[in-house]
């Protein structure tokens, strides 16, 4: 069992603001006001789906991952069969393995009109990043006693304005809502083990997030958090799983569809491991575009976790709760918006990395964070100027390598930062 580690007594509140304080607020709130403006605006504007518009960006995830896919349920077919998607509805991609639950999680934004579900998906996801910077100062509030408000403030700011926090809205992602779950279960493990676990019922949304934040938590002695977790997410998804299994006739079929989507998926061009231009940030698709090998993926998945298992259960908690998320989504496939789950615990060690950036063992923790900073730099203007010296591999290999690093400075630095 980890030790709890000492924290700072936060500030009684926000009252008394110093004039520089309140300054740094302001100048933030309309910083941040104005990128969420940009943000939100493609919502709206977007085309409405049809066979002509398929190549159209803006909101393709929430068209092809929520809207058309909760649209197939509602009308009594499976939505994660592909061919009855690319059959009955105008969409560019299959409906990947999300967890059932979501088909009624998400339901409210599929009954209206798409324009309507679009621009509330959209501003519902904007919340869920302010909610996300909350969190952020919270948990920086635990080891420094920061303005709740200001620290708030500031991260959404940048969350909004980096290009990790716009595409979650351009693209329409459910990203946003898995990062407020892992940051819940990060967070709440220890002191409120019942909303860490619901937290983590929501991060399993995705199960390619899930199962590696289960095991790691389970392994630094949240056992009770990892179980109910899972459970209540198993729970919500039996109804719709049942209803599935019913519709298309009984198990069988139903696997069949699970195994024809899991096919599917692998034969993309953005998600099969030995693609040139997807844009996967794990391990395995990053090495294949560095050095022309394709490693074997479950080679990889336990390969990092089994590493980062070992780490994490006697370093210090920052540095463990950053290895943790780097483990997520270096183990297996993952995009780059994917790493929007690690922006708590940047934030805390990137704090106190430079309160203790003169101690040894400190030393891989900054630049950790700096290299996973990449991503979110990563904005349209940047990605031009690399593809235009370096081509597009590089463009799209740039971000993976980047949080590549960032796992293995963390490594290094969970063995040498100990709970003492």
């Amino acid at each position: 069992m980890t030790t709890r580690q000492p924290t700072a007594a936060p500030q009684s509140g926000d009252a008394r603001l110093s004039p520089k304080q309140r300054l740094v607020l302001l100048l933030a709130t309309l910083a941040g006001a104005a990128s969420a403006w940009h943000a939100v605006k493609p919502s709206w504007q977007v085309p409405l789906p049809s066979p002509a518009v398929l190549g159209e960006e803006r909101l393709q995830d929430f068209r092809d991952a929520l809207y058309f896919p909760v649209r197939e349920f509602l009308d009594g077919g499976n939505p994660y069969d592909p061919a009855a998607m690319f059959a009955h509805w105008p969409v560019r991609q299959d409906f990947n393995l999300y967890q059932p639950y979501h088909l009624l999680l998400h339901a409210p934004f599929a009954l209206p009109g798409y324009r309507v579900g679009a621009v509330g998906f959209t501003l519902f996801s904007l919340l869920l990043l302010v909610a996300l910077a909350a969190l952020a100062a919270h948990a920086v509030r635990r080891y420094v006693p920061v303005p709740f408000a200001v620290t708030t403030a500031v991260v959404a700011a940048l969350l909004v304005t980096s290009q990790v926090g716009k595409a979650q809205l351009y693209v329409g992602q459910v990203n946003p809502l898995i990062a407020v779950g892992a940051a819940g279960a990060l967070l709440a493990r220890r002191d409120r083990p019942g909303l860490a676990a619901v937290a983590l019922a929501l991060a399993w949304l995705k199960p390619q997030y899930g199962f590696p934040l289960t095991a790691l938590l389970f392994v630094r002695g949240s056992r009770r958090v990892a179980l109910l977790g899972t459970a209540i997410a198993a729970a919500a998804s039996l109804p719709v799983v049942v209803l599935l299994v019913v519709r298309g006739g009984g198990v069988g079929p139903f696997l069949d569809v699970i195994v024809a989507n899991l096919t599917h998926a692998r034969g993309t061009s953005y998600g099969a491991v030995d693609s040139v231009t997807a844009q996967r940030i794990d391990i395995a698709a990053v090495f294949f575009r560095v050095t022309g090998r394709t490693p074997s993926e479950l080679v990889v998945l336990a390969g990092a976790l089994v590493v980062s298992a070992l780490l994490v259960r006697r370093a210090k908690e920052p540095i463990a709760d950053l290895l943790t998320v780097l483990a997520v989504v270096v183990c297996v496939v993952h995009q780059p918006g994917d790493v929007l789950i690690a922006v708590p615990a940047m934030a805390v060690v990137a704090v106190l990395w430079w309160r203790h950036r003169g101690e040894p063992g400190w030393t891989a923790a900054g630049p950790a964070v700096l290299a996973l900073a990449v991503p979110f730099a990563h904005l349209y203007t940047v990605d031009s100027a690399v593809v235009s010296l370096f081509g597009s591999r590089t463009a799209v290999t740039v971000d993976g390598a980047a949080v590549v690093v960032a796992w293995v400075l963390a490594v290094v630095a969970a063995r040498r930062v100990r709970v003492t």
